[in-house]
């Protein structure tokens, strides 16, 4: 079985993310944006995109809404990385969240960015069931994260 991939479009790629990490960059969260830095798993250079950091019970997690995208593949081979904002650099270590455990976390996500990423998870939203929440589970790793002290 493939892994579920959405690949982002023209505009997303080359002006909302582009946009969104450059006020981040400048220390502006957009509804708790971050630009996170991982180091590639072939090159070991660091790679750069934004995402959204959710807090759930005072644990915190990266959500990957399209599913097993290139930042998610990095994330499991180095166990951490960097969150940026503005000048503030934050390191972290990263443990992926079985799919079990996912649905209230998914519904969480959801729940504060359905408008916009919603289309990724195919008509599930904040309401759905659990059994709903579980099925696309295995399409969209959920990390939880821990600072470094």
């Amino acid at each position: 079985m493939s892994e579920h991939v959405m690949k982002p479009g023209w505009f997303t790629v080359h002006v909302f993310n582009r946009f969104v990490a450059w006020l981040t960059r400048r220390g502006l969260s957009v509804w708790g944006s971050r630009v996170l830095a991982v180091k590639g798993r072939k090159s070991g250079e660091w790679r750069r995109t934004p995402v959204n950091l959710l807090t759930v019970d005072g644990e915190r997690f990266l959500v990957a809404p399209r599913g097993h995208v290139q930042w998610t593949h990095n994330m499991r081979a180095a166990g951490g990385g960097q969150l940026l904002l503005g000048k503030r650099v934050e390191e972290f270590t990263a443990t992926e969240v079985a799919d079990d455990v996912k649905p209230e976390v998914l519904r969480a996500y959801l729940k504060r960015w359905k408008a916009e990423v919603g289309v990724f998870f195919g008509g599930v939203g904040p309401d759905s069931t659990d059994e709903e929440l579980r099925a696309i589970a295995p399409k969209h790793p959920v990390f939880r994260i821990t600072a470094v002290s």
